[in-house]
């Protein structure tokens, strides 16, 4: 009598074949540009020192203590810590959900830009009880929007994309 043979069980990795490595790298790289850029600043510019680039756009090094567009920066000193942990809680929640969904490319690259933003600021409240400004965009000299840097820029780019992909899934 012949026996049937059960089908081999297929093993199944939790991410569906799917890694967190391109995601992590991603936010890698954009730690480590944003921390040689401030590095950079930080070396060729002394406090609130500016250098004209265009009509509308300056290199300044200045710091913030507080979040962003100074928020909270005239505050006893608290905000540091309350900063860098939510830094770091928000970059443990962006694994988890890379983890859950590292399948979805633009998703993944939004968050993986937000943690990368986010963790590059939390070096810098580490490190020097601030974060190194100095992009600074203005118009006619009279507005100046408040000097950001490459972190904060990562950061706006990924909720864009974030927000895109959003509006993308709401579509379909």
């Amino acid at each position: 009598m012949a026996s049937k043979k059960s089908p081999k069980p297929v093993m199944r990795s939790s991410s569906s074949g799917n890694s967190l490595i391109p995601w992590l790298g991603l936010a890698t790289i954009i730690i480590l540009l944003d921390q040689v850029s401030k590095i950079t600043i930080t070396r060729l510019f002394a406090y609130a020192e500016t250098l004209a680039v265009t009509s509308f756009f300056n290199l300044t090094l200045v710091y913030n203590k507080g979040a962003a567009f100074s928020f909270l920066a005239q505050e006893s000193g608290w905000q540091r810590y309350f900063f860098t942990a939510l830094g770091l809680t928000a970059s443990a929640y962006i694994i988890y959900l890379m983890r859950q969904h590292s399948a979805q490319k633009l998703f993944c690259t939004a968050l993986a830009l937000i943690m990368g933003g986010a963790l590059g600021n939390v070096i810098d409240r580490l490190l020097y009880g601030h974060v190194i400004d100095f992009l600074d965009f203005h118009y006619l000299e009279t507005y100046h929007f408040p000097a950001f840097n490459l972190a904060d820029s990562a950061i706006c780019l990924g909720a864009a994309l974030f927000i895109l992909d959003e509006l993308r899934r709401v579509k379909k």
